[in-house]
């Protein structure tokens, strides 16, 4: 396997922006269909309006993450973030948070490394171990010398 067939592994920015513009639409469908949940009701308590905000906002990417290995913008994408050490297992909960934050806190300086990385990793991905795959093996292009 050649190192550039390597990279051809790992998907490039393109994609990994696609799943996020995805999830910026997903979020904002999530946002509305709680206001009109919330608007069937005269009195909706605080509690249930802040975990509403915490779930679509703090939650939703570390959750699913962690849980089915991508947002749903990744999975229409068709692709997955994964544990570097183990490209089969999703990654942990609290990482997947610190690796929201990160992401979030740093916005698109994290995707400064992709292009020079071999696994096409950001920051937030070097920080906690992640790598963002391909979720078909039919992308995995390999040849062997």
């Amino acid at each position: 396997m050649t190192l550039e067939n390597i990279e051809d592994n790992y998907p490039g920015i393109f994609e990994r922006l696609k799943a996020i513009i995805t999830d910026g639409i997903v979020i904002v469908v999530f946002m509305f269909a709680v206001a009109h949940i919330f608007s069937l009701y005269e009195n909706v308590p605080d509690n249930a309006r802040i975990f509403a905000f915490v779930f679509i906002f703090l939650l939703y990417d570390p959750l699913f993450t962690s849980l089915f290995g991508g947002t749903i913008g990744h999975m229409i994408i068709g692709i997955r973030v994964k544990r570097e050490s183990n490209e089969l297992k999703n990654i942990l909960f609290p990482l997947a948070i610190l690796r929201y934050i990160v992401k979030a806190l740093l916005g698109w300086i994290s995707m400064l490394t992709i292009a020079r990385n071999t696994k096409r990793k950001a920051i937030h991905d070097i920080l906690v171990g992640s790598v963002v795959v391909y979720a078909k093996s039919g992308k995995i292009k390999t040849t062997t010398n």
